[in-house]
């Protein structure tokens, strides 16, 4: 009979275990901001009020006070046909298939806050902070209308 020996490795110390916990707490870490900018995606919600536009969900959420709206010079626009209102630049944002949020540079050169998910029916609204805001918006008319209602209050 032929005797055989065994000789086990000497064991690794614990930094490959922390190594692995630690890719792991990055991994989920990643799922968690991924999940959290999809599920903002879908539950952006735009309020107009006398106070002026507050923007809910999402990283880029903020109130724009009424007397920083420019009502006149807001309107509809198709990104798809108005080429210099298209997104050049992200700065601080996030550029997904079906979704831009944040802050972008258009091909115009103005600075621009986005929340755009159908890039056909955007609005565009004109602030005196030094940049604008284009939303996707269900109803683009009633949104305009809605305001130009804000702006007339506060006149």
């Amino acid at each position: 009979m032929e005797m055989k020996e065994l000789f086990p490795m000497i064991p690794a110390s614990a930094k490959a275990l922390w190594f692995s916990g630690a890719i792991l707490l990055f991994l989920l870490a990643l799922f968690v901001l991924f999940s959290y900018i999809a599920c903002s995606s879908r539950n952006m919600e735009f309020e107009l009020s006398k106070a002026g536009l507050r923007i809910r969900g999402g990283p880029y959420a903020r109130m724009i006070p009424a007397g920083s709206l420019i009502s006149a010079e807001s309107r509809q626009i198709d990104l798809l046909e108005a080429p210099s209102y298209k997104p050049r630049v992200r700065t601080n944002g996030i550029g997904l298939p079906g979704y831009a949020a944040g802050w972008f540079r258009l091909r115009n050169g103005e600075k621009a806050l986005l929340f755009v998910t159908d890039p056909s029916s955007v609005v565009h609204v004109a602030t005196r902070e030094g940049y604008s805001v284009l939303l996707s918006v269900e109803e683009p008319q009633v949104f305009l209308q809605s305001l130009r209602n804000v702006a007339a209050n506060e006149d």
